[in-house]
């Protein structure tokens, strides 16, 4: 069975960093690429950022040069790095594999970005 278990959320001020991570386990990790989605209130779960099973890396334009995906197949787990934090950054932060649609994904963790 999948799972996956995001963490690092957390209350910062525009400007601020924050490192989320995401646990996974139930599969095999290094064969999947992942990526990471945001959900804010009222609406539908944005992709943020993807990495593939080799480490290629891509961002939304919302996000690039400010967050960094990365990920650790030894550990298992896929981090999202959050620099130069926005208010509109504000949301509910999911991890999921690459290949699937959102409806495999953690309970997310919330990010709220706040003077």
């Amino acid at each position: 069975e999948v799972r996956l278990v995001e963490s690092g959320g957390g209350l910062v001020q525009p400007g601020g960093s924050l490192r989320l991570s995401c646990a996974a386990s139930g599969f095999s990790f290094m064969a999947f690429g992942m990526k990471w989605g945001r959900q804010a209130p009222g609406k539908a779960i944005e992709w943020v950022s993807s990495i593939s099973r080799n480490g290629a890396t891509s961002y939304s334009d919302s996000v690039k040069g400010r967050f960094t995906i990365s990920r650790d197949n030894f550990r298992n787990t896929v981090d999202l790095e959050m620099t130069s934090l926005k208010i509109e950054d504000t949301a509910v932060y999911y991890c999921s594999l690459d290949s699937g649609d959102w409806s495999t994904r953690g309970q997310g963790t919330q990010v709220t970005v706040s003077i």
